[in-house]
């Protein structure tokens, strides 16, 4: 039987649906499960409902639907993907508005990526006229698109200075809730490092008895969370002691990495587009429906060309292709069409995304173009050849085929002629159990019953006969006897 890994839906294909998220809703004790449109407007009412900009509304609405996406499973290990906290993203499903809801269906499943996969899309409220190196806040990224920058918009509409000075008891209890070390008569905090932007990255606190080094990311959210979130606005300040007391001056709002709303609402004011102002925040992000920005090289073969990211491991496939393109001619007559080339992704994650297929679908056709799993993972399942023969019968037979040809004909032919053995009773298969793509065993049955349909044919009429019905159509006698036949019972 052939493997449901090899099987594609040519001229069929759709994509699929957006995932529902696992949400826990904090104040409630709950999980919900939210389709992810809901959840990008329910995004826009907790973090963005205060944009005057439409523009910025729908780039706010690109970059909270990728980073759902990017982060989903974030919670896994408690049963959910992600919060409705800041931690996560902010939501208010009570405040979503019809303007709110707009963004989201303008930019419906639209989300940025990178070398095919979805970017990493943070933002803050206020960078204070220069977003931060993701790579000063999170070690492990360092995205190209994520560099510091200078915002000249988040500087167009005066300054955001603020000013805290906190109780040195307060500041105390505050690390210790946190527990983070401090000296326990603390009477100065020093910053002894600062990133590329300028922001605070490591402070000292000091004592007459001791001193502790801290990150200043982890002491700004330690007072955050004990003190309110409107103490320490920003890693981007000074610090002194004055009367006692630990005063804070700065700038900005946030960690600084990625988009800026103040500034992106500047730009939106200013009559910038959504798509400007993600390529302004994320130079080197692709916005797109599927997966964008891999960097395709392409190789000519004699019958097909091979889009590739990894040339000197794929090459491999032009060969056996441009084999397997010959011997399927002979045999069946059909011709490969100018323009065939073959698309093998790097990795199972940009497949998916690109095609929106799932993983047991090892390849996806339509018209010409051929996409492919990965060779590594076609190999080790054993079914690169059979795979490879399938998708070119697919696109051999698009340009000739009848009209009238029933699906479960076309794909019977195709698994007859790929190679692999037949096996099954000879029936009909439901047309939806062939269509749908999301029950594996649903789907190895029904193209296991067509290709033992055609099997059959060719024993009671000839292989050359059965081929020739491809261009011809299905002759009466045969169309009659089959809807004559007994549908098979639901599965």
């Amino acid at each position: 039987m052939k493997l449901v890994a090899a099987i594609c839906f040519f001229a069929l294909a759709t994509r699929a649906a957006p995932p529902d998220l696992k949400v826990e809703i904090t104040s409630k004790h709950q999980i919900r499960n939210l389709p992810l449109e809901q959840y990008v407007t329910a995004v826009l009412a907790g973090e963005a409902s205060e944009f005057r900009s439409s523009e910025a509304l729908k780039a706010m609405a690109v970059i909270a639907r990728t980073y759902a996406i990017r982060m989903r499973g974030r919670h896994s290990a408690e049963g959910f993907d992600l919060c409705d906290t800041t931690h996560c993203q902010h939501l208010d499903l009570t405040a979503v508005t019809p303007r709110l809801e707009d963004s989201a269906r303008q930019t419906e499943g639209e989300m940025l990526w990178y070398q095919g996969k979805p970017a990493f899309t943070p933002y803050s409220k206020n960078c204070g006229g220069q977003t931060e190196d993701a790579a000063a806040v999170w070690q492990d990224e360092s995205a190209p698109y994520l560099r510091s920058h200078e915002d000249v918009w988040c500087r167009r509409d005066g300054n955001s200075h603020w000013r805290w000075d906190g109780n040195v008891a307060g500041i105390l209890k505050a690390m210790q809730t946190s527990l983070l070390a401090a000296p326990r008569d603390l009477n100065q905090i020093s910053i002894v490092r600062r990133t590329a932007s300028g922001r605070a990255s490591e402070l000292v606190l000091s004592g007459p008895a001791g001193s502790a080094r801290i990150a200043a990311s982890s002491f700004r959210f330690a007072v955050g969370r004990d003190l309110g979130w409107n103490t320490i606005r920003s890693d981007n300040y000074v610090v002194h002691s004055e009367g006692g007391r630990i005063v804070f001056e700065g700038s900005g709002s946030g960690h600084g990495v990625g988009l800026c709303q103040k500034g992106a609402d500047q730009m939106g004011n200013a009559g910038k587009t959504y798509r400007e102002i993600l390529a302004y925040y994320f130079p080197g992000a692709v916005i797109g429906l599927n997966a964008q920005g891999i960097h395709w090289q392409r190789l000519a073969g004699e019958s097909v060309a091979l889009l590739t990211t990894q040339p000197e491991q794929d090459r491999t496939i032009l060969a056996a292709a441009d084999k397997a393109a010959h011997a399927l001619a002979a045999r069946t007559g059909w011709r490969i069409p100018a323009g065939t080339d073959i698309r093998v992704y790097p990795d199972l994650d940009s497949f998916r995304d690109a095609t929106a297929e799932p993983g047991w679908v090892a390849a996806h056709t339509r018209g010409t173009h051929i996409q492919l799993q990965p060779v590594r993972v076609l190999r080790s399942r054993g079914i690169l050849e059979s795979t490879l023969a399938h998708e070119l019968l697919h696109v051999m037979m698009g340009p000739i085929a009848s009209p009238s040809l029933p699906l479960w004909f076309r794909e019977g032919v195709v698994d007859f002629l790929d190679g692999e053995p037949v096996t099954g009773k000879p029936e009909i298969p439901l047309e939806n159990d062939l269509r749908q793509t999301t029950d594996a065993g649903r789907a190895r049955r029904a193209y296991a019953d067509a290709e033992a349909l055609v099997a059959s044919l060719a024993r009671t009429y000839g292989e050359t006969v059965v081929i020739g019905w491809v261009a011809r159509g299905l002759p009466p006698e045969v169309t009659k006897a089959r809807s004559n036949q007994p549908m098979p019972k639901s599965r």
